[in-house]
């Protein structure tokens, strides 16, 4: 749950600062939040899920 928390959080910033800075257009966003809500529900969502958490531990076992 953390990990979807903050993966959601970073993701949000994320397309706020396009949207600021580099002239994302708000439906164009809008159409990006429905395509993930949609892609949640399909067959595909568990692997993309374990992606992203094979990635965010690959990335927490970098040592600085």
């Amino acid at each position: 749950m953390v990990l979807s928390v903050s993966g959601v959080l970073l993701l949000g910033i994320i397309v706020f600062l396009f949207f600021r800075k580099d002239g994302l257009k708000f439906s164009h966003a809008l159409i990006c939040g429905l395509f993930g809500f949609y892609l949640a529900g399909t067959a595909m969502a568990p692997g993309i899920r374990a992606g992203g958490e094979s990635l965010a531990q690959l990335l927490g076992g970098i040592a600085l």
